[in-house]
């Protein structure tokens, strides 16, 4: 196996009293996406930034290509960070160019402003792009040096559907040119399409770790089945033989076996009018593995 291009031992971060990372692990090898998944506030920006160097850690080892961080980490790492405010009075052509003048080695610029479909904005003032257009300045920002690990710190948050999806395509245009990427992220969605590999963090900690495929696999393959609130009438049995959650909403119940927890829903009398059957995913996994919601 090759050398991990970023490897985290035991890494801790505390504020005072505040415990924010509590000894984290994980390793990427080189050309894969990994994701830092989870709600706000459970350590993952924290995480990122200490790698980064932006924070000094409380104590653990990061290396980069089996090496502690150096010249070349600084060399040969882009980064977007989770919010930047951008030179007003400037465009964002020379914003770009500017900030590709800051390295040595440098991505052509032509191949920045495709990658990241910034041609019809360069002669725009900064002030006046939307947020999407902002992100993807940002992320052209990110590769002006033609990184070999990029970290994206939650790209997309405040995005509306069109432009996030529209970032997601870039990215993976990103991954398809070979690069290391590594996401943090409270979408679930983001996370299932664009990571090869994730940790989802909780309260400071790795909870689970792996592949989508194989966290959905190992933690609740399976079906999702929603009702109405009022769906059993009251009718709840003494022992109910499947993972059930309430809320506001309605009934939710995780099921291996859709077609016999149907059946036997009918044999409660439950009302079926707004029954809904669908795939367990990232986002049900979250919320079996920490008991509450991905987004508070």
């Amino acid at each position: 196996m090759n050398v991990p291009v970023l490897e985290v031992r035991n890494l801790v971060k505390h504020f005072g009293r505040v415990e924010a990372v509590r000894g984290i692990d994980f390793a990427i090898q080189p050309g894969t996406c990994f994701g830092l998944l989870g709600p706000n506030g459970a350590g993952k920006t924290t995480t990122i930034e200490v790698i980064e160097g932006i924070l000094s850690p409380t104590s653990g080892e990061i290396l980069y290509k089996g090496r502690p961080r150096g010249r070349a980490f600084r060399e040969e790492v882009g980064i977007q960070l989770q919010s930047t405010e951008l030179l007003v009075l400037q465009t964002v052509r020379e914003t770009l160019e500017v900030f590709r003048n800051l390295y040595r080695r440098r991505a052509p610029l032509e191949e920045l402003i495709h990658t990241c479909q910034i041609q019809d904005i360069l002669d725009k003032d900064n002030a006046r792009i939307s947020g999407g257009q902002k992100q993807r300045l940002l992320l052209a920002m990110a590769l002006a040096n033609d990184p070999d690990l990029i970290f994206l710190d939650e790209p997309t948050t405040g995005l509306d559907p069109q432009a996030r999806r529209h970032l997601w395509e870039i990215v993976g245009r990103i991954k398809r040119l070979g690069k290391t990427l590594v996401l943090t992220t409270h979408y679930m969605e983001e996370a299932e399409i664009l990571c090869d590999e994730i940790a989802i963090v909780d309260a400071g900690r790795i909870i689970a770790m792996g592949s989508p495929r194989d966290l959905l696999a190992t933690h609740g393959d399976g079906a999702v089945i929603s009702l109405g609130a009022d769906a059993l009438k009251g009718r709840m049995p003494e022992a109910f033989p499947w993972s059930l959650r309430q809320s506001e909403a309605g009934l939710s119940i995780h099921t291996r076996d859709a077609g016999e927890t149907l059946k036997a829903l009918v044999a409660l009398g439950a009302d079926l009018d707004h029954l809904s059957v669908r795939s367990f995913n990232l986002e049900d996994l979250f919320i079996a593995l920490t008991g509450r919601e991905l987004r508070p």
